[in-house]
């Protein structure tokens, strides 16, 4: 229908031509009262569900083992290969304060041994007792692991327990509670 149609049409019900779908061709538009449509769509939007945050966090000490640091960064590239942001936070106890630059020099090689898989989206910067650096994932076709080799298996547990977990807690806010007795076999006995 022309636009002017569609306005003279708009007019003689006493509504408005509101342009729903602008990006598609031909545009589409509709008839509707223009205060009440801002007021749903103010609704929908506000019952809708936040979008789930696709980050994992790491966190250091300053006087990391071998063994930890190698552990923790396999950890960080599982993250990073499967699509998760990662913020890496390396905190500061008592007098270790008075070594910050050790600290920034631990961030500093974890940004280059994941530069492989990752790069840096906030370098490390001190905030209170913490140094804390976020790291993106590169495109999967042009990461190059470093911990854990491509043939070796990925232990996807830590991932899907996460995942499950939220799943979890959003069913339980949606579900009534029921709760299921379990009889023993000594009840059961006591009770003939």
């Amino acid at each position: 229908m022309p636009t002017s149609k569609a306005l003279a049409k708009a007019k003689e019900l006493g509504l408005d031509l509101v342009e729903i779908a602008p990006n598609v061709r031909p545009p589409v538009c509709r008839i509707v009262d223009y205060g009440k449509w801002k007021y749903e769509q103010s609704k929908q939007k506000k019952n809708q569900k936040p979008t789930k945050q696709r980050e994992k966090e790491v966190k250091f000490r300053v006087n990391i083992g071998d063994h930890d640091y190698k552990i923790k960064l396999t950890r960080a590239e599982d993250f990073l290969s499967a699509g998760f942001k990662v913020r890496m936070q390396l905190q500061f106890r008592g007098r270790q304060m008075a070594h910050k630059n050790l600290g920034f020099d631990l961030m500093n090689r974890v940004k280059e041994d994941l530069s492989g898989v990752a790069h840096c989206d906030l370098e490390p910067k001190l905030n209170n007792r913490n140094i804390i650096m976020m790291l993106s994932p590169l495109p999967p076709e042009r990461q190059v692991r470093k911990f854990r080799q491509p043939h070796e298996e990925i232990d996807d547990d830590h991932l899907d327990a996460h995942e499950a977990a939220e799943a979890a807690e959003d069913d339980h806010d949606d579900d009534d509670d029921v709760i299921i007795d379990e009889v023993t076999e000594e009840e059961e006995a006591a009770a003939e």
